[in-house]
């Protein structure tokens, strides 16, 4: 089967064989395909063997050579601007109707990244003229006019059949367990049918089943061609080349001699994903060699994805409508045991209602030593020694299983009353448990060849030898009962904790009031110990610093003297209870310059003044106070470099929103142990005024958000705004402001320069696709600056490039031609980013 990764391939796999064969030849038709790995900056390090064929160049000859050497540079400029969009660690496009060759025929590619190497797989295009997308929404439009599952299932392999035009189309689901059952076929005449049929989990292995959640597609068009080999098989640095998202790369001989012992000449495989995870396969079979087009392909590699969607919806409806029924009984046994001041051995009372909310047979009850039976269950000894089993496991939450018997071995006695539970903990230690029990249903699984069979040893081991039979061959499963659903463990789940928390608050609220009282105690205690440390650890540090710059006995007496009537003043302004409204500006100036002394001056300032009620003054007192020290602690204000700036501002609601923000200061952790000081800044906001609080530790410094209500708030009176600090950084001194204009012609590539140049400064971008509304934009409102794409399909940007320099604004190029790309003589000097660019190349670029 196909190995996840090329460079760590299973012991039966040749690395060199991993490399998927870039030439069929399928009866009097030749589908040529090649595979060249490239660095970023686009020089030849890898190809298939077989491209002395198509270039009349050995590898050897290529490696090494710029990629223009070797390629069309118009192509080139179409394949960095696809490469631009690959979005996340595994996207793959697709070109259609590439001409690599001055003068060449076209050509249909595939592109992805494989870690620092960009793989580029090429076949000719194909004559036929597909519309994938009107082609697969009308096949999508067939699919929602049915109704129920099995009818989706069989018509989406019919659809799917008729796309491919393979000989058979299974839809493939996968069983918790690894095994997969054919649910929907769609069969030429003539050929054996596989519906009902069950696979075992070795069929398809696990890394298989990984691969195929990373790829959605996979193809092999002939199962005796003869794979080429990726020359070299290592790059420069030793590393074999990742070909896990290829289309082309081989599989397996394992697979392929299964492949054949089944009659398969030709396979494709289209995933199907519930949730991110492999739900089951589109699996396709030909008894001859078939190759289909890259489009159609990916035609059906949309159709998978539409299907694996609309199939998630279908459940999703389906476990809704079942989930609401389960809430509407759930709540009014809740309302009813709440209400009733019910204890946990009441819950008997209850039995009806409990039973109702999952589908069960019988339910058992068994709260300290009581028990309570009813239904279809296990007997009252029987039951005894059930629970001793449940307290042995990890019965924190709701378990299930569809085979007492396979767990409990008593259990196979009573399998015809009880084979399947549910178990759902109501209590702590001794654990009380409510118990739902199905009965056993025994049915008959088909499989294809006995899933038991000893392996056989081969040329590839005893472990990785294909099966040789796919008769069928019945199991008869008895002692077991209808699986549990996620639905129903969900619904259990729900239960689980409501009946917890609705028992433990009537049973436990003398407890919980104790416990309560002593928590609080121990909280204050904290605080007092916290704040006590905190103020002997300022003093020191006061005393530390004054001691280096004072110049004499008097003046170091005189400097800490200030400095500790600076914290007496802070701490007066915290503790006190009985001022008026208070200046946001004027607190934090305060508890920088009393905690901070010297470096108060890197506290930089940015917001109209605002004042504050007395309880929002004292509670912003200590989380700024918090904050402070833990910045001249551990953040940007413990070296002499770093810097914190604090703005602030009155959202559209009128909350107060404060921002923090530290930067040039050591590498930032996030704390290991969560102390009282944490527990300030995190929840004094939210609990004491109802606002908010957000902390994050990034590496480039710790950042926060408050927001105050408008209740806690007045309008200061207007004084003069205080100067900004002389020390600004070089960084700084290269952010953006003021509109952008970025012209560009491919909207995702625009998108993307838009979040670049907004997270660089710039106030606002507008985006432009041809020169006409580049140059209406530029009349209307002429920018701060521009970022201009050389070419805009049939034209180029130079003529909004003359107007802008006309205008004296600054502008930048981007190209996809690479270092071919000429400035004309009268733009000379004007800065380039080249395709594909990141914010640190654009940032670069637009400070040149």
């Amino acid at each position: 089967m196909p190995q996840i990764r090329a460079d760590q391939p299973a012991p039966d796999i040749d690395l060199t064989s991993c490399d998927r064969e870039a030439i069929h030849v399928l009866g009097s038709v030749q589908a040529f395909g090649f595979l060249v790995a490239v660095s970023p900056d686009w020089i030849v390090t890898r190809a298939s063997a077989n491209v002395r064929a198509w270039l009349g160049l050995s590898v050897e000859a290529m490696l090494g050579l710029p990629l223009d050497a070797v390629l069309d540079g118009e192509a080139i400029h179409t394949l960095r601007g696809h490469l631009q969009t690959l979005r996340g660690p595994d996207a793959v496009d697709r070109i259609f109707g590439v001409r690599l060759l001055p003068g060449g025929d076209l050509f249909d590619v595939a592109l992805h990244v494989s870690g620092s190497s960009i793989v580029m797989e090429a076949e000719p295009s194909a004559t036929e003229h597909l519309s994938a997308g009107n082609l697969v929404r009308s096949m999508v439009t067939r699919l929602r006019q049915t109704e129920g599952f099995e009818p989706l299932c069989r018509e989406a392999a019919r659809q799917m059949r008729a796309l491919t035009g393979f000989d058979r189309v299974m839809v493939y689901r996968f069983a918790p367990d690894g095994s997969g059952e054919v649910i929907a076929e769609a069969v030429r005449s003539g050929l054996d049918r596989y519906l009902g049929l069950h696979y075992p989990a070795s069929d398809i292995p696990k890394q298989a089943r990984a691969l195929y959640e990373r790829n959605w597609l996979r193809i092999i068009a002939d199962v005796d061609a003869v794979g080429d080999a990726v020359v070299p098989a290592r790059d420069p640095e030793g590393e074999p080349l990742d070909l896990s998202l290829s289309t082309l790369r081989t599989v397996s001989p394992i697979h392929l001699e299964y492949l054949r012992n089944m009659g398969v000449a030709a396979s494709l495989s289209v995933s199907i994903l519930r949730n991110g995870r492999l739900w089951g396969l589109f699996a396709c079979h030909h008894t001859e060699a078939r190759h289909i087009s890259l489009e159609r392909r990916t035609g059906a590699e949309l159709f998978g994805q539409m299907f694996s969607w609309l199939l998630e919806a279908r459940e999703r409806e389906a476990e809704a409508a079942q989930e609401a029924r389960s809430r509407e009984l759930h709540n009014r046994l809740m309302g009813a045991l709440a209400s009733g001041g019910t204890n946990l051995e009441s819950l008997s009372d209850f039995l009806d209602d409990l039973s109702a909310i999952v589908a069960c047979d019988g339910v058992g009850l068994w709260v300290n030593g009581e028990i309570t039976l009813q239904g279809a269950t296990p007997t009252a000894e029987e039951f005894t020694g059930l629970v001793r089993f449940l307290n042995r496991t990890a019965a924190s939450k709701a378990y299930a299983t569809d085979e007492i018997g396979r767990v409990h071995e008593p259990a196979r006695d009573f399998t015809e009353r009880a084979a399947g539970m549910l178990a759902v903990p109501v209590s702590r230690t001794p654990r009380d448990f409510l118990v739902y029990f199905r009965r056993e249903v025994s049915r008959t699984v088909t499989w294809a060849g006995n899933p038991v069979k000893p392996a056989n040893p081969g040329p590839n081991g005893v472990r990785l030898t294909p099966r040789k039979s796919f008769e069928a061959w019945r199991e008869t499963v008895h002692g077991r009962s209808l699986p549990w659903s996620d639905v129903e463990m969900r619904t259990a789940e729900a239960l689980r904790i409501t009946l917890l928390e609705v028992i433990l608050r009537l049973t436990d609220s003398a407890e919980k009031e104790r416990k309560g009282a002593q928590e609080r105690q121990e909280l204050l205690i904290a605080e007092l110990n916290h704040r006590v440390r905190n103020i002997l650890n300022l003093i020191r540090g006061v005393v530390a610093q004054s001691k280096s710059s004072a110049g004499s006995v008097e003046d170091f007496a005189a400097t800490v003297g200030s400095r500790i009537q600076a914290l007496a003043r802070a701490h007066d302004q915290i503790t006190s209870s009985n001022w008026g409204p208070g200046s946001l500006r004027d607190l934090i100036a305060l508890e920088a310059g009393a905690y901070l002394g010297a470096k108060a001056d890197r506290v930089i300032l940015d917001g109209t003044d605002v004042l504050l009620e007395p309880q929002a003054f004292s509670t912003l007192a200590l989380v700024l106070h918090e904050m402070m020290t833990n910045s001249a602690k551990y953040g940007a204000l413990c070296d002499s470099l770093g810097r914190v700036d604090v703005r602030w501002e009155r959202d559209a609601l009128d909350y107060l929103v404060i921002h923090w923000r530290e930067s040039g200061g050591p590498t930032v952790r996030a704390p290991t142990r969560r102390g009282f000081g944490t527990a300030i800044i995190e929840r004094s906001i939210p609990y004491e005024l109802k606002g908010e609080a957000d902390v994050r530790y990034e590496l480039s410094g710790v950042e926060a958000r408050f927001t105050v209500p408008p209740g806690f708030l007045r309008a200061a009176p207007p004084k003069p705004q205080r100067p900004a600090a002389s020390a600004i950084t070089s960084e700084q001194t290269q952010r953006l402001s003021g509109a952008m204009l970025v012209v560009e012609d491919n909207m995702i590539i625009a998108l993307e320069a838009e979040e670049f140049l907004l997270s660089l400064g710039a106030d606002a971008v507008d985006t432009a696709s041809t020169t006409r509304e580049a140059l209406r934009l530029i009349d209307a409102a002429p920018p701060a600056g521009a970022l201009l794409d050389v070419n805009l399909g049939s034209e180029t940007s130079v003529p909004v490039a003359r107007r802008l320099a006309e205008l004296g604004i600054p502008y930048a190029f981007a190209t996809g031609y690479g270092d071919s790309f000429r400035i004309p003589a009268d733009l000379a000097g004007v800065p380039v980013v080249k395709k594909p660019y990141g914010v640190d190349e654009l940032r670069r670029a637009l400070a040149s």
